[in-house]
C-alpha cells in the first residue's frame, strides 16, 4: 500500500497540451448543430444590434449550448470550451463567460419569444431530417416543474405551493423520446395552470409545423384540471387524459356512486391491492383507480382506498387507459434530464429575462444531445434517450488533436467501450443534409 502511494506521489501533472479535448464527442453535437444551421437561424431570429453584449447572438447561443452538453450548469463552465483544442471540435469561435453573461443579460422578454421561436425551428428542422413522428400518434406530457434558487436576489424568483424559493416554468415534453417540445420561465409564484391555454395553443401550432401529421394526446396531472383547459383541447382537436383531484365534492360523489361489481382488479405491486373502474363527470370519462395494503400489518396502516382519477376523452376500455396515463409518470425523466443533464439545476442570472433564456438554451442543448444520438439510427437507441448516459458513452471521451499530412484527426483512447457506437453515429450525422 505504501508502495503505490508513493508511485503516485511522483506522478506529476502539466496543464500544457494544447490538442487536448476533454469532451472530444461534443464534436458529434455540434456538426449536428452546423446540419441544424442554429447559428445562422439564431442570428436572422434574434434580433439584439445595437445592444450592449448583442452582437453575433448565434456563435454566443451555441456557446452556452455546447457549454450545458459538456455539463456546465454556470456561464463560468463556458471556460471548459476554451481549454486546450476543444474549440476545434465546435466548429465556431467560444466566447468568454463575460461576454455570455453580458449577452443573456441584454435579453428582454421579446428577445426571449424569439429564442423560443427558434427552439420550435430546430424541432420543425431535426423531425424533417427524421426524428419526427410523421403521421403516427404523437403523446405529449405537460408538466411544471421548481428549478430552486438560493437567496433573494433572483427577479421573479419566490414561493409557490411547494414552500420552495425560485422559478416554475411550465415545460411540454414527447413522450418515448424525451425530447422537449416547448418550455416557458414562469415566476415561482405562479399558480400550475398559469397561462396554459396559451401554451397550449402554441405548442399545438409548434407539432404541426413540425410536421406531426397524426393524433395528437396530451397528457396532464390535476393541476392543469380545468373546463378552460378541456375546451383549449376541444378547439384544437386534441385528446387527452387530465388527472382530477378526487378529493373535490362532486369527483368524490360520482367515485362513490360507482357499483362495486364495475371495479376490475390490475397488477400492482406486492403487499397491495389496486382495481379500476370508471364513470362519468362533467359529461366526459372519468377512469378511477383505486389502491390499499394488503396482509394484516400493512392494512393496520392504511385501512382504506386511496382513488386516482382522471377524465379522457380517448376510446379505448378503462383498465388500459389508467396504465397509459400513468406513463405520463415518465415526464419526471425528462425533467431531471433537463436539470442535471442540461443546465436547469442552476439558473444563472439575477435577470428574470436572462433565465429565461438560458431556459431555451437548456432546452436545445437537451434535444441536441438525443438527436446526436438517435437520429437516422438503425438500431434500437432507447437507453440512449437518457444524457447522462449518453454524455459517459459518447460525449466525454478525451482525445487528442493532432496533425496527420495535412489532416486533422482526434486521436481517442484505444479501448473505448463505445468507440464503435460513437463511429457510426458520427456518420450518422454527417450524412444529414445541411438544413436553411
Amino acid at each position: 500500500m505504501n508502495r503505490v502511494s508513493r508511485v503516485l506521489d511522483r506522478l506529476g501533472v502539466s496543464f500544457d497540451d494544447e490538442g487536448l479535448v476533454a469532451n472530444a464527442g461534443l464534436l458529434l453535437v455540434a456538426t449536428l448543430a452546423q446540419r441544424l444551421g442554429i447559428e445562422a437561424l439564431v442570428g436572422s431570429t434574434v434580433r439584439m444590434a445595437g445592444l450592449v453584449g448583442g452582437a453575433r447572438p448565434g456563435r454566443k447561443v451555441l456557446s452556452l449550448v455546447h457549454t450545458i452538453v459538456a455539463g456546465g450548469s454556470h456561464i463560468d463552465h463556458a471556460n471548459v470550451l476554451r481549454a486546450g483544442g476543444t474549440a476545434g471540435v465546435l466548429g465556431h469561435q467560444v466566447m468568454a463567460p463575460s461576454t455570455l453573461g453580458t449577452f443573456l443579460r441584454a435579453f428582454s422578454f421579446g428577445h426571449v419569444r424569439q429564442l423560443e421561436a427558434v427552439v420550435g425551428k430546430v424541432l420543425e428542422r431535426a423531425w424533417a431530417l427524421g426524428a419526427g413522428p410523421g403521421p403516427n400518434r404523437l403523446v405529449v406530457d405537460v408538466d411544471s416543474t421548481i428549478c430552486e434558487v438560493e437567496g433573494k436576489k433572483k427577479q421573479g424568483a419566490a414561493y409557490g405551493y411547494t414552500k420552495v424559493l425560485g422559478y416554475h416554468p411550465i415545460i411540454a415534453t414527447r413522450a418515448g423520446t424525451g425530447e422537449v417540445v416547448a418550455a416557458r420561465m414562469r415566476k415561482g409564484s405562479a399558480n400550475t395552470a398559469r397561462g396554459a391555454r396559451h401554451f397550449i395553443d402554441e405548442v399545438v401550432a409548434r407539432l404541426h409545423r413540425a410536421g406531426a401529421t397524426g393524433e395528437v394526446v396530451m397528457r396532464f396531472d390535476s393541476g392543469f384540471w380545468s373546463k378552460d383547459t378541456i375546451a383549449t383541447l376541444a378547439r384544437h382537436g386534441v385528446r387527452y387524459t387530465m388527472a382530477v383531484r378526487t378529493s373535490t365534492k362532486g369527483v368524490a360523489e360520482a367515485i362513490a356512486g360507482i357499483d362495486e361489481a364495475a371495479w376490475a382488479e390490475i397488477a400492482y405491486t406486492p403487499g397491495g391491492l389496486a382495481q379500476v373502474a370508471e364513470t362519468e363527470y362533467w359529461g366526459k370519462r372519468l377512469v378511477v383507480r383505486r389502491t390499499r395494503l394488503t396482509g394484516a400489518a400493512q392494512a393496520a396502516l392504511w385501512p382504506y382506498w386511496r382513488h386516482f382519477g382522471f377524465l379522457t376523452d380517448l376510446d379505448g376500455d378503462a383498465v388500459s387507459l389508467d396504465a397509459f396515463h400513468r406513463a405520463h409518470a415518465g415526464v419526471e425523466l425528462a425533467i431531471r434530464d433537463l436539470k442535471e443533464g442540461s443546465g436547469l439545476e442552476h439558473c444563472p442570472s439575477g435577470n428574470f429575462s436572462a433565465n429565461s433564456a438560458w431556459l431555451q438554451c437548456s432546452i436545445l442543448a437537451h434535444n441536441l444531445v438525443r438527436w446526436a444520438a438517435t437520429i437516422g439510427a438503425a438500431e434500437p437507441v432507447e437507453q440512449l434517450t437518457v444524457a447522462r448516459t449518453v454524455r459517459s458513452q459518447m460525449l466525454s471521451v478525451p482525445a487528442r488533436l493532432v496533425n496527420r499530412s495535412g489532416t486533422l484527426v482526434l486521436r481517442a483512447p484505444a479501448r473505448w467501450p463505445w468507440a464503435g457506437l460513437f463511429t457510426r453515429r458520427l456518420r450518422a450525422v454527417r450524412a444529414l443534409p445541411l438544413m436553411s
